[in-house]
């Protein structure tokens, strides 16, 4: 089914989001996950990519794998940075194949991986969601920012990007994550002065370890709470009490999120399951 579709449908989404293992042991544990997440009966799950190298035919290949073996509804992530046109055309032709009917356009990092440089026939996702539409087919997402892309001027720039966006072919938005739901209810009010209608779902995780934190703190754009810093120092050596803390401050997120007019939550999984599981055993 098409996430467009599941949209219009009552009740609220869920959906996880996985990144493709690059060892035969990271697949297993994967498929493990997939398999434990899948008693939940999400609405779809995502699988990421880089946006240079084989990435995204990793990417491709997982997709089909978990459509055909475990009966998920799939997203396949595509970065436009990576790849010409006529690679998109071709990536976007096989996931037709593999019975792929949902895609999220990303511009995907700038920088070098694997040493091949970024090709440049894209500048924005946007042209790579139009792209996507004028093949046809697809249910198309784009990403949004409650906090404002890194690399956009103001907030309003960013807004216009978005729409933008939405007006090339994004049919819904998936926002990168946040640790305070002010951002996601004030970038969705100034999506909708805008002009923006797609529908904007919000995406989570929780912070299950004192690694994580020191990650966000130095590659991420995120604000961190300090309820949430106290926390995860407190327990850094601890590792269930970190892992109580985190579901239930994102499960408080999540409820609060939810009964104020979110369309669903897209948990950010990190390829594990328990945290997961026990968020939305809390807000079910």
């Amino acid at each position: 089914m098409k996430i467009t579709e599941r949209l219009k449908r009552p009740g609220k989404l869920f959906s996880f989001e996985f990144y493709p293992p690059k060892t035969e042991a990271d697949s297993e544990k994967l498929f493990e996950t997939v398999k434990e997440l899948k008693a939940l009966d999400p609405d779809f799950i995502s699988i990421t990519n880089s946006s240079t190298g084989a990435a995204p035919y990793r990417t491709v290949a997982l997709s089909g794998v978990i459509k055909e073996k475990l009966g998920l509804e799939v997203m396949a992530h595509l970065t436009c940075i990576g790849h010409s046109r006529e690679e998109i055309k071709a990536i976007a032709g096989r996931l037709k194949i593999l019975g792929i009917e949902n895609v999220l356009a990303l511009r995907g990092d700038i920088h070098n991986i694997e040493g091949i440089p970024p090709k440049r026939e894209y500048r924005y996702a946007s042209e790579l969601a139009a792209d996507l539409k004028a093949l046809g087919g697809f249910s198309i997402g784009g990403a949004g920012y409650p906090e404002k892309h890194p690399e956009a001027a103001d907030f309003e720039t960013d807004i216009k990007a978005l729409k933008t966006k939405t007006e090339a072919g994004a049919d819904f938005i998936i926002t990168q994550l946040f640790f305070e739901n002010r951002f996601y209810f004030e970038f969705v009010e100034k999506a909708r002065k805008a002009g923006v209608a797609a529908p904007i779902i919000p995406g989570l995780m929780p912070l299950t370890s004192y690694k994580q934190l020191q990650n966000f703190s130095k590659l991420f754009s995120v604000f961190l709470p300090r309820v949430i810093k106290d926390g995860v120092e407190k327990y850094a050596d601890d590792k269930e009490s970190l892992l109580k803390f985190s579901v239930e401050y994102a499960s408080r997120q999540a409820e609060e999120l939810l009964k104020r007019g979110a369309p669903g939550i897209h948990f950010y999984t990190l390829n594990r399951s328990k945290a997961t599981k026990e968020i939305l055993k809390n807000i079910r």
